[in-house]
């Protein structure tokens, strides 16, 4: 158990600091790599609902049990070596730096008024249409998308080798690769991606919650409200959004930011309607991207130590 902790501890700082160099291979391009060819043989014909169920089982099994095999032989030839490797599968998992990074290459340009550049740069990260976005609507952007990839990103990939070590967080990996690849409700992939979307969903349902909490509980709240009242709030806005998850980062965010978010979007020309969450007492800024950021960092340490905590004292037990 410590040891898994330590290699956790240290992939945390790997990742925070060093982040995905862009020319080193990685992992998630190998898994999409092996998704998509499966996903051209087996998404046809009348059986692509079942197929969708053969993919997933087909990805997650190959996956962990490479991640595993990795790791049981690391730490059989020797125990540091074994905390080293199992801490570099972490590090290549998690997404603080590249989250940070994203952000900020939208924040740069919006500061100084380039409009242009900072849509642009959105229109990388996020899947709605940018032209003609005001500052405000490019923030917003930005926040809901840091705030839903705090979970997806960094502290569900956590939450998995808490409990399964490396080849744990790559399990989670895998199905959160296969769900943005077929995990749409579309013509193509209605039926045969239902699996990798649902699963998507189960292995993010407890670590969304815990990390929206955990954001509601440690960062600050900018508009003055008691625990009790950003709770309820919290409470009551999550299941607005249409993820079953993705609310509960999103309404924490707005709750203590003091912003709204929520509202229209459009994608490919088509609006689409979001709830709103949170209450407007700010007007959305290029500041407020920056505070989102901020939130991610300050999250994942408390989401760190909360598990690090528990798992030793049921090492101790």
């Amino acid at each position: 158990m410590m040891a898994h902790i330590v290699a956790i501890a240290l992939g945390v700082i790997i990742d925070r600091i060093v982040g995905d160099p862009p020319n080193w291979p990685h992992p998630v391009r190998w898994i999409g790599t092996a998704i998509k060819k499966l996903t051209n043989r087996w998404n046809r014909g009348t059986n692509t609902f079942q197929n969708g169920f053969v993919l997933l089982g087909t990805i997650v099994t190959v996956v962990f049990i490479l991640v595993y095999g990795i790791v049981f032989l690391a730490y059989s030839i020797n125990p540091i070596i074994g905390i080293a490797v199992e801490a570099l599968l972490i590090a290549s998992g998690l997404a603080q730096k590249s989250l940070k990074d994203a952000a900020m290459d939208v924040y740069d340009p919006l500061v100084t008024n380039d409009f242009e550049r900072a849509r642009e740069k959105l229109s990388w990260i996020v899947g709605r249409d940018t032209e003609n976005l005001d500052e405000s609507e490019i923030t917003r952007g930005v926040v809901e998308t840091v705030s839903e990839n705090t979970s997806d990103g960094v502290t569900a990939p956590l939450f998995w080798a808490f409990l399964l070590g490396a080849p744990g967080l790559w399990l989670y990996k895998a199905v959160n690769t296969l769900d943005s690849m077929v995990g749409y409700k579309t013509k193509e992939f209605k039926k045969f991606g239902f699996a990798s979307a649902k699963a998507d969903d189960i292995l993010n349902f407890i670590p969304s919650r815990i990390t929206g909490c955990l954001l509601i509980f440690v960062t600050k709240n900018h508009q003055n409200l008691s625990f009790s009242q950003r709770l309820k709030t919290w409470l009551q806005d999550a299941p607005k959004h249409p993820s079953p998850n993705s609310g509960w980062l999103e309404a924490a965010t707005a709750v203590q930011l003091g912003v709204r978010l929520g509202g229209v979007n459009r994608y490919q020309g088509v609006e689409s309607h979001r709830a709103f969450m949170g209450t407007p007492v700010y007007q959305l800024e290029a500041r407020h991207i920056k505070e989102t950021v901020k939130h991610m960092q300050i999250v994942t340490i408390g989401f760190f130590l909360l598990f690090a905590l528990g798992g030793i004292l049921l090492g101790i037990a």
